[in-house]
């Protein structure tokens, strides 16, 4: 992974907080300052995360990019089935391949599963991932919540699994997902609720949103949206499984486990890339 993901991250999360304290959109010298950076040393490293300026970039995290979002390019499930859109198919130039877990395998808390682990720089900041022998089954970012929580977060999901250090074994399915090339295999590991919430969100193209209502009925379950909800939250693999995709049906962002400024600049970072 390139390590200087966690830096621009690092300003980019420095810029996100510069940019909501302001009371209207601040101009590139004005940010650069607040950064302690020239106006071209920023704007350079603003253009090797995003892509785009950082006047575009501040339309995308304004507050009411998520509405506009929502308005615009919002996703019914139903429709993303229909075209083909799956957790099986490339999304750009990376591959997807996932399987779930077995309902009493999840039941046994992970008895008898080795679960590796390791820690690395992504372009949100740093990552805990864990996965199986057959996949990822874990990506928490620790940029808001630190990365012995997220560690312990995770690891607190199946509680009689053996975790071993083994970031080696790891490394290519990270670099896949980070980088957009490659494979990426995941093992859901969930309740068969959950599993279903987290299939229906990989149906949400990049660049696009659904609501927690939209994914409720898609499973079948449209009088379980708070539940659908739920399992959204509770999504452990975040990024390859998009949760940050799903907002509240008003527009609003809702919440999410990594600390929201993390899902504010995934939708950013994915609304910018597909522009440029």
């Amino acid at each position: 992974m390139d390590q200087s993901h966690a830096y621009h991250y690092g300003v980019m999360r420095r810029a996100i907080d510069a940019i909501d304290a302001a009371p209207a959109p601040l101009a590139l010298e004005d940010l650069a300052a607040r950064m302690e950076m020239s106006p071209a040393h920023f704007q350079r490293v603003f253009s090797a995360w995003v892509g785009v300026s950082p006047k575009r970039y501040q339309q995308y995290l304004a507050l009411g990019h998520a509405k506009a979002l929502l308005r615009e390019r919002r996703t019914t499930l139903e429709t993303a089935q229909e075209v083909g859109l799956s957790g099986t198919g490339r999304l750009h130039d990376l591959f997807l391949r996932w399987e779930a877990m077995s309902p009493g395998d999840y039941g046994a808390g992970g008895a008898g599963l080795e679960i590796r682990e390791g820690r690395f720089d992504s372009p949100f900041g740093p990552v805990v991932a864990m996965g199986t022998e057959r996949g990822l089954c874990g990506l928490g970012f620790a940029a808001e919540t630190g990365m012995e929580a997220t560690q312990r977060d995770l690891r607190a999901r199946w509680p009689a699994a053996r975790f071993v250090e083994d970031p080696g074994a790891l490394a290519p399915w990270v670099e896949a997902a980070f980088s957009g090339r490659g494979e990426a295999r995941l093992q859901l590991i969930g309740a068969p609720f959950a599993i279903k919430v987290w299939q229906a969100l990989l149906e949400v193209p990049t660049g696009h949103v659904t609501t927690y209502s939209d994914i409720a009925a898609r499973i079948g379950a449209l009088r379980a949206v708070r539940a659908a909800a739920t399992a959204v939250g509770r999504n452990p693999i975040s990024w390859l499984i998009p949760c940050h995709r799903a907002l509240r049906k008003s527009g609003e962002l809702g919440g999410y486990h990594w600390g929201l400024p993390v899902k504010r600049a995934m939708l950013a970072f994915e609304a910018a890339r597909g522009e440029s």
